[in-house]
């Protein structure tokens, strides 16, 4: 073989050496990629137990607004018992809510229920005045505070209704209702109780 066909053939396989570099680090970048683990999707939360620490019995102060939504700024105060009992072994409770006050009595009865697909609860209320449920709110509890939302009308109008749990404690922990009527850009707050349980013997082991 002459010194030029050696040459030649040497520039070749260079050449197709050089070529070749790239298809072996695609596949080795394939083949990485196809063995890689993919990150484990969180386990979602279950809202089951999340209102295991309200079984039991409760003092109740109660401040409602007489005439939501109109401009009325004239409260009325109630003082009474709630009393709040497992259903289904806690995947739902029942509420009963009796207090006093100068404005007359109010009994009312929650039902609240969970739902495991969507992780969420339902609360339904009734009064004794009334004698039928409220279309329910719903929400669930994030970092220890509970929110629900529900649509309804009150004197002929459509607005939002917002049921917030918050300042749990072992032995308290304060409810608030407020209404919106422009669509949630602002809200009126009517219904506030703070409970405080009457026995500590009650004292349930609160679960994260």
């Amino acid at each position: 073989m002459t010194p030029l066909k050696r040459l030649r053939r040497c520039v070749l396989l260079c050449s197709l050496f050089v070529a070749l570099q790239p298809l072996h680090g695609h596949a080795r970048q394939n083949s990485d990629a196809s063995t890689a683990t993919p990150h484990d999707t969180p386990a979602k939360r279950d809202g089951q137990r999340d209102f295991d620490f309200e079984i039991g019995t409760w003092q109740t102060r109660v401040k409602r607004l007489k005439r939501p939504l109109t401009g009325s700024t004239t409260w009325v105060d109630y003082q009474g018992t709630t009393v709040v009992r497992k259903v289904w072994n806690g995947r739902a409770n029942l509420v009963e809510l009796e207090v006093d006050g100068p404005a007359g009595r109010l009994e009312g009865l929650s039902l609240r229920l969970y739902n495991p697909e969507s992780r969420q609860w339902s609360l339904n209320f009734a009064n004794s005045a009334g004698g039928t449920m409220t279309p329910p709110t719903i929400g669930e509890f994030k970092d220890g505070r509970g929110e629900y939302f529900s649509q309804e009308t009150l004197n002929g109008r459509a607005i939002l209704v917002r049921f917030v749990i918050s300042d749990i404690t072992p032995a308290s922990c304060r409810f608030e209702q407020a209404f919106s009527d422009d669509g949630g850009k602002t809200w009126e707050v009517n219904w506030i109780a703070t409970d405080t349980r009457v026995n500590s013997a009650d004292l349930p082991a609160i679960t994260g």
